[in-house]
């Protein structure tokens, strides 16, 4: 597979057809001055040596090799590293619908964002199969056509949103038909339509659509998303999307018309909701499906070809250089003499080795670019690559785990800042990798880990006031969580206390009384203590300073025990 890997450079070819209209004005000018100074036959005969037909060669000699100094820098490749795999796998469409009403937020963060979501964790999900992305609304076109490049698939998902189709509705019926024809023709491969919508606006024909994809043998499922209740259409100022009477529009999840479409297909019908269980389910039916001969033809690598133009530009300037303006005349012996055409030699080949050595920094900055503009995934791409050159880059891991954690693959985003704070030397960027760890493990409920990696980060930055508040919301988190985990084992403990205090009732009445009066105290003060994950900045303060009186306290009485002092330096703990 040949390829150019800076294909804008190639732009800079229109310079060729310039150059030779401004040649061309140049030639008439100069007939035209020739006349001036007398008659051009006569001219000619006063000048015999000159050529007319040496200096159009030297001069297209000239353009072939600028030409080709534009094809350098654009960096042509060729693949190489081919795998032509035959691997068993499923085809899967999916159907996303883009209209406004996909904007309400009765699912977090909104419809069409977590329909987004669940369209990528899918895609994690899949090793050997196709995919392939259509949107609709009131229209339906192929965003992607069915493929197995899963990175694409992504960058894709990321630049859809309810503009993409200016006709408003829900053509379900057209979007399965689309899907319909959007596959490959082999029937073997078990092919599966997914339609993400919220019925809004049913436009009809989608049920006799199904029925004619169930008849050709595939399987429709119907992922209904949103809340039957209903809810308002963002605009995106603070402002809801208000009906021609002022009143505002509330758009409900239109679960019957889902259901049925569902069943004309014989599919499957699955609530999509702020739980992850739609997502499971849907995995669980794909794999179901039956797994087809899937021809997989993948460039793991590309080659460099800029060397053979090089070879190529050099010879069209010995060409030219050798080439003299009159009869009779050689340039030969002469040619290195020519610094002109040397110089311009030298910066081709500068010029091509510079857009051939695209370093690990190159490409973190190009990552660094896209992921400025949100463009998450394609930042995810740039950074692997920069791996890809340099295993050993701190900043491409720590620059990976954000955009990563960008994308909402918290665990995966883990392992890059893990690798990274390991051999990152800058102590503020270490110091933010443990920071961003400890979001990710407290976006996961982890909040053991996430506190130690509070810890680290305020160990190396101890005015991170960030990682001071979210390290005392994490004690906080993790208390509860506790408490949460181990109500079951203290209703067996008060049940069997409870049988004890009657047996003992006479003897230890006074006391029981006390127990549960210090008891209640006791669950009084800590309902007072807890709350529901937030905290106001001075409570926080408190408690992290309570906890560093008591780790200094520990640490004291560990010093105390000691019998020989250390002579090691040890790091605070904050």
């Amino acid at each position: 597979m040949f390829r150019f890997q800076d294909p804008t450079y190639l732009w800079l070819l229109l310079l060729i057809p310039l150059l030779a209209i401004v040649r061309i004005f140049a030639l008439r000018a100069k007939r035209k001055n020739i006349r001036r100074f007398g008659n051009p036959q006569l001219v000619a005969q006063l000048a015999p040596n000159v050529s007319k037909v040496r200096p159009e060669v030297k001069f297209w000699l000239l353009m072939a090799a600028l030409a080709l100094i534009i094809v350098m820098v654009a960096r042509p490749q060729m693949g190489r590293d081919i795998s032509n795999n035959k691997r068993e796998g499923i085809e899967t469409i999916i159907a996303l619908d883009i209209s406004n009403s996909m904007l309400a937020q009765d699912v977090a963060p909104s419809r069409l964002e977590k329909s987004k979501m669940m369209v990528e964790n899918l895609v994690d999900h899949f090793n050997d199969d196709k995919i392939g992305l259509i949107v609709f609304a009131g229209d339906a076109f192929v965003q992607l056509p069915i493929t197995s490049d899963f990175v694409s698939a992504k960058m894709f998902l990321q630049n859809i949103d309810p503009s993409l189709i200016q006709t408003q509705g829900t053509d379900i019926g057209g979007a399965i038909n689309l899907a319909m024809h959007s596959f490959t023709q082999d029937s073997k491969t078990g092919k599966a339509i997914i339609v993400i919508t919220d019925g809004e606006d049913h436009e009809g024909g989608a049920e006799e659509m199904a029925k004619k994809a169930n008849e050709a043998g595939m399987n429709v499922y119907i992922l209904g998303i949103g809340d039957p209740k209903g809810a308002p259409i963002p605009l995106g100022n603070g402002q809801y999307l208000k009906d021609k009477s002022g009143n505002t529009v509330m758009t409900a999840l239109n679960e019957n018309m889902c259901k049925q479409i569902a069943a004309a297909g014989k599919g499957v019908y699955i609530h999509v909701d702020n739980s992850g269980i739609a997502e499971e389910r849907l995995n669980s039916e794909l794999d179901k499906l039956q797994k087809g001969e899937i021809n997989n033809v993948v460039y793991s690598d590309f080659d460099e070809q800029f060397q053979a133009v090089a070879i190529i530009v050099l010879l069209l300037l010995i060409a030219e250089v050798l080439i003299s303006k009159t009869k009779g005349k050689s340039n030969r012996g002469h040619w290195l003499l020519h610094k002109r055409h040397t110089v311009v030699l030298l910066l081709a080949i500068i010029a091509a080795q510079g857009a051939n050595a695209q370093t690990d920094r190159d490409l973190i900055r190009q990552g660094n670019n896209l992921y400025n503009t949100h463009k998450y995934a394609e930042a995810e791409v740039a950074y692997r690559k920069a791996l890809a050159t340099n295993p050993g880059n701190a900043r491409a891991q720590y620059n990976l785990g954000c955009a990563l954690q960008k994308e909402h693959r918290d665990s995966d985003a883990i392992k890059q800042y893990e690798q990274a704070v390991k051999t990152e030397p800058n102590k503020t960027i270490r110091s933010q990798g443990y920071y961003n760890m400890g979001v990710a493990w407290q976006t996961l409920k982890n909040y053991d880990n996430a506190i130690e990696a509070y810890k680290n980060c305020l160990r190396l930055n101890p005015n991170h006031s960030n990682a001071r508040y979210n390290y005392v919301l994490c004690k906080q988190m993790q208390k509860k969580q506790k408490q949460n985990g181990g109500k079951n084992g203290n209703d067996k403990k008060n049940k069997n206390d409870n049988k004890d205090k009657d047996k003992n009732k006479n003897k230890n009445g006074q006391n029981n009384n006390q127990n549960k009066n210090k008891n209640d105290n006791n669950q009084q003060q800590n309902n007072n203590q807890q709350q529901s994950g937030e905290m106001s900045k001075e409570n926080a303060e408190q408690l992290l300073q309570a906890a560093m009186n008591e780790e200094n306290q520990t640490e004291a009485k560990l010093k105390k025990a000691m019998q020989q002092p250390s002579n090691r330096n040890l790091d605070k703990n904050w």
